[in-house]
C-alpha cells in the first residue's frame, strides 16, 4: 500500500512547491488581484480578496491527499510566486491546473513547476494519466504544457472563468507517463 503525504514538498532547481498554509494568505491575495492572471484560470475570482485567499487555504486542508494535491511556487529569494494543483474532478482523470504572479512570467517557473510536479506524482503517486487545458487566448500556458509532455487531443471544451464572468473556450491536452 503506498501512503499519499498528506503535505508533500517538491523540490525543483529554483522553486519548492508546498501546501498553502496559513500565513500565506497576504501575498497570494496580492498576487491573485491581478486580473490577466485570474482570467486565464476558472476558479479564481475578480477581484480578489484577502478572503477569498483565506477560504482558499482553509479550502486546501480539508481535501483528500488521495486525490487532490495544491501547491504554491516558492522561489528562495523571492517567496511565494505562483501555485499549482493537482485535482481529480469526480468521475474524471487527474487534471493540473497552474498559475505564476506577472513578475515572474516568461522565465520558465511554471515549466519548472510542472515537470517538478509531474515527476512526484508519477513516482510518489503512481500517476500515469494526467489531463490539462488552456483557455485558447492563452498560448503561452499551452507552450507550458507542450514542454512538460502534454499532447493537444484535438478536442476544444467551453469552461467557466469566474474572473470573466462567462465561459471560453479550452484546448484539451494529455500527459501519459
Amino acid at each position: 500500500m503506498c501512503l499519499i503525504e498528506q503535505t508533500p514538498r517538491i523540490e525543483t532547481r529554483r522553486l519548492t512547491l508546498r501546501a498553502p498554509a496559513p500565513g500565506d494568505e497576504t501575498r497570494l491575495a496580492a498576487l491573485m488581484a491581478d486580473y490577466d492572471i485570474a482570467k486565464m484560470t476558472s476558479r479564481v475570482p475578480h477581484p480578489y480578496a484577502l478572503s477569498d485567499a483565506l477560504s482558499f487555504i482553509e479550502a486546501v486542508q480539508a481535501k483528500d491527499p488521495a486525490t487532490d494535491h495544491e501547491f504554491l511556487l516558492e522561489h528562495e529569494d523571492d517567496g511565494v510566486i505562483g501555485g499549482l494543483g493537482l485535482f481529480t474532478p469526480p468521475g474524471l482523470p487527474l487534471e493540473v491546473g497552474y498559475w505564476v504572479g506577472r513578475d515572474w512570467w516568461g522565465r520558465g517557473f511554471a515549466s519548472e513547476a510542472l515537470q517538478g510536479a509531474l515527476a512526484w506524482a508519477k513516482h510518489a503517486w503512481k500517476k500515469r494519466f494526467v489531463v490539462a487545458g488552456h483557455f485558447s487566448d492563452n498560448p503561452a500556458s499551452g507552450a507550458v504544457l507542450c514542454k512538460a509532455g502534454f499532447l493537444y487531443t484535438g478536442e476544444i471544451q467551453h469552461k467557466p472563468s469566474i474572473a470573466r464572468g462567462e465561459e471560453a473556450p479550452v484546448r484539451m491536452m494529455v500527459w501519459l507517463a
